[in-house]
């Protein structure tokens, strides 16, 4: 398999797993509606699919503490105010950071995360994600 194959297939992944983890706040849609992909437009690929699905689970079974320590590291901002395309690009850049088993390289991770929130977010959403998840990295680099 060549490698940008791979790359842009993780990418899809990572954006299917913003979408999802977006629609699963902001529409309360019940999870297992989420990983049918039924509202794909696309056709990924079934690993493509598969690392998404990873991704979506496991942030949604981390979330409370993945929330827990964004809150942690807002200054004079609650969670509640960061925008819904923001929070689940974090919170899903968070559990890969911390709690995801295949242990991608932290400086991949933020990466992929700013180029997404690029896509989808506003002008200086960018700053904000990496500001944050560079002091998620720096604190679990301390522990």
């Amino acid at each position: 398999m060549k490698k940008e194959n791979f790359t842009a297939r993780r990418r899809e992944a990572r954006i299917i797993s913003f979408q999802s983890l977006y629609a699963y706040d902001f529409e309360k849609k019940p999870l297992i509606d989420i990983l049918k992909f039924d509202w794909l437009t696309d056709n990924p690929t079934p690993d493509t699919l598969e690392y998404a699905k990873k991704i979506i689970k496991g942030t949604i079974d981390h979330l409370e503490e993945i929330d827990n320590m964004i809150q942690s590291h807002l200054r004079n901002w609650a969670l509640n105010r960061i925008s819904l395309v923001d929070k689940a690009i974090l919170r899903f850049s968070i559990y890969s950071l911390l709690f995801d088993p295949e242990k991608i390289a932290d400086k991949v991770i933020i990466n992929e995360a700013i180029e997404i929130v690029k896509l989808f977010g506003t002008q200086d959403s960018y700053k904000f994600v990496n500001g944050l998840l560079d002091a998620i990295k720096k604190n679990k680099n301390k522990q």
